[in-house]
């Protein structure tokens, strides 16, 4: 007798199903991207304890006859691909036929589906026991399935709390609701709303109903294409930021996907806005070919492989950075009041869906650094001031260029008032109060003029007596093989003796006499991981040498320091955050504090 056999049908259903359907969240979605599929306009989700005793979906689309009805629990068995040629020109959300078998052989499910001319009722146990009946004749599809895993008490078992299977049912639904504003999207459990959108086609919105006033204030639109692609969606300020990538919204061609690299191209250009481990929030809808993207390449269809990744990359750096460079970054500390709902509807009632691309006011990326050619140095006492390099009589000289370039500045003149805590200063102009942190404010304006200085011809200083470094073996050759990033920095190192190292030169913007400690700081930086990242390196290095070099909380600064360092910030390309994407300002309006005292009434 063979030993090789074909697989009982329902077997290889039940296989499929661990591939396809491991917890509640894939059952909704395969049945919510069918009804998507079928061209619905309304979409109502019900689940009983998170899907896991019951899930409904119920919509309004083109529905069944009698014989698709039937065929739709076989596997394999679709109406979105006819032929090898539709696998590379994929439109739809489903395309493999797995689904619904899968679904079917590890609960019990009920189809009720009409076209309009005839109603059917389907009904399946563990993908067996088939019955088909006549039902009525509402347009549309519904499908309840029950006791899911009721027969793979194993999978049933590795479900997760029903907490955590609510929250990411609840997480995709919002993605689709977000992905397709012009479908109402119903979702209950246990009879409880969950979310109501009214397919009204705003996307702004869809963000409002699932994140609340606060971000929707937040969001601003981008648009723009090139010949490949087109990107179309909301960005938040980054001041609204989640501690984890879940809130930002990927869609290719109306799909929800999945993509590190995508998603790490996107936190990119917030580099330096918001701090490492903090996420803005991100809707983005790319339109492209469907001939340029790769869907089948994982069950769940969330992954995806794009031909023409580069020019995607572009895209999306210049559309997301251009926006921020237009934007006013500087947050409002005033508390939130019921008048910030009222200025959310006339946003969302102002907002159009068809978004035009804003042409940037900044065509390419300036710097502006401090006017003075060495960086902005500090004296090396208890109570550190400015340096203040710029003679009175230059600034006077330079005023008029100034006067000529104010239309260039993101943020206007700032007069300081005074100091608290010896850390933030206090400001004012015709817009209102203005709170910044004396050392992010400097720790930005040094950044970017050795950010520039690394860009730039490197000036050298010769040391009269080299600077001498032990390391241990491993880090020395590590060090070792990277002497020619030291090199092209203006770093003059030597090997000398075993396990050291003399540096006889180092570049000009580097202050003498903290030397020693920024060169172990960029020789930590080079070690510090394996395998050498050139851009990671350069802002690591920026950062830190802006950080050594910039007044600290408690140092106190002079009147005349307090306007130096509130002119200079204006001068920079990002005026709004630290290096590490700490806040340098936030603003009270006159306004917020009339409000605060009582002296304006709305």
């Amino acid at each position: 007798m063979s030993k090789i056999q074909v697989m009982d049908e329902v077997l290889a259903n039940k296989i499929a199903a661990g591939e396809v359907v491991e917890k509640t969240m894939n059952v909704v979605k395969e049945l919510v991207e069918n009804s998507i599929d079928a061209k619905s306009t309304e979409i109502s989700i019900r689940l009983i304890d998170s899907g896991v005793k019951e899930i409904e979906v119920t919509d309004n689309g083109i529905g069944m006859d009698e014989e698709d009805a039937s065929m739709a629990f076989l596997r394999h068995a679709t109406s979105k691909l006819k032929n090898l040629d539709d696998l590379f020109y994929i439109s739809s959300l489903g395309f493999r036929g797995e689904a619904l078998p899968s679904i079917a052989s590890v609960s019990n499910v009920t189809l009720k589906t009409s076209d309009g001319n005839v109603g059917t009722l389907v009904s399946l146990s563990g993908g067996k026991d088939k019955k088909i009946e006549r039902s009525d004749l509402q347009k549309g599809t519904t499908i309840i399935v029950r006791d899911l895993f009721y027969n793979t008490p194993v999978r049933l078992k590795y479900l997760k709390n029903l907490y955590v299977e609510l929250a990411n049912i609840v997480d995709y639904v919002n993605k689709m609701a977000l992905s397709y504003p012009n479908i109402k999207f119903t979702l209950q459990n246990n009879d409880k709303v969950l979310l109501s959108t009214d397919g009204s086609g705003g996307l702004l919105k869809v963000i409002y109903e699932i994140y609340g006033v606060d971000v929707t204030k937040k969001m601003t639109a981008i648009s723009g294409e090139n010949d490949d692609y087109y990107i179309s969606g909301y960005i938040s300020y980054p001041e609204v930021t989640k501690s984890n990538r879940n809130s930002i919204t990927t869609l290719v061609n109306g799909r929800v996907i999945k993509n590190n690299e995508l998603n790490k191209i996107i936190v990119d250009c917030y580099h330096t806005y918001i701090p490492k481990d903090k996420f803005p929030i991100i809707v983005l809808n790319i339109d492209v070919d469907p001939i340029l993207v790769d869907i089948n390449i994982h069950p769940t269809k969330m992954d995806i492989k794009f031909s023409k990744m580069e020019t995607l990359k572009s895209l999306i750096e210049k559309l997301i950075s251009d926006k921020l460079k237009m934007l006013n970054l500087i947050p409002n500390a005033s508390v939130r009041d019921t008048g910030s709902i009222n200025e959310v509807k006339e946003q969302i009632r102002n907002s159009s869906e068809k978004m035009v691309y804003e042409k940037p006011k900044y065509e390419e990326a300036k710097l502006a650094f401090a006017v003075n050619e060495e960086p902005v140095k500090y004296n090396n006492n208890a109570n550190a001031k400015i340096d203040k390099e710029v003679s009175l009589a230059e600034e006077k000289e330079e005023d008029e260029d100034r006067h000529q370039e104010k239309e260039e500045y993101r943020i206007k003149e700032m007069f300081p008032k005074g100091i608290v805590y010896l850390t933030y200063i206090i400001a004012e102009n015709e817009d209102g109060m203005y709170i910044i942190d004396q050392h992010a404010a400097a720790e930005r304006i040094n950044y970017e003029k050795v950010l520039k200085a690394l860009k730039e011809k490197v000036l050298i200083i010769d040391l009269l007596v080299p600077i001498k470094i032990e390391l241990p073996a491993n880090e020395f050759i590590i060090l070792k093989e990277n002497f020619s990033i030291l090199e092209e920095y203006g770093f003059a190192v030597e090997e000398f003796g075993l396990n050291t190292v003399i540096i006889r030169s180092h570049p000009s913007w580097i202050k003498e006499d903290v030397a020693e400690e920024c060169i172990r700081k960029v020789i930590d930086i080079i070690i510090s991981k394996e395998g050498f990242n050139f851009d990671e390196f350069v802002w690591r290095m920026a950062s830190t040498m802006a950080c050594r070099m910039s007044i600290k909380a408690n140092d106190y600064i002079s009147y005349d320091d307090q306007l130096f360092l509130l002119n200079e910030l204006r001068k920079c390309e990002n005026p709004f955050t630290c290096p590490h994407g700490r806040p340098t300002i936030i603003t009270y309006t006159k306004y917020d504090l009339e409000k605060l005292f009582k002296r304006s009434i709305d």
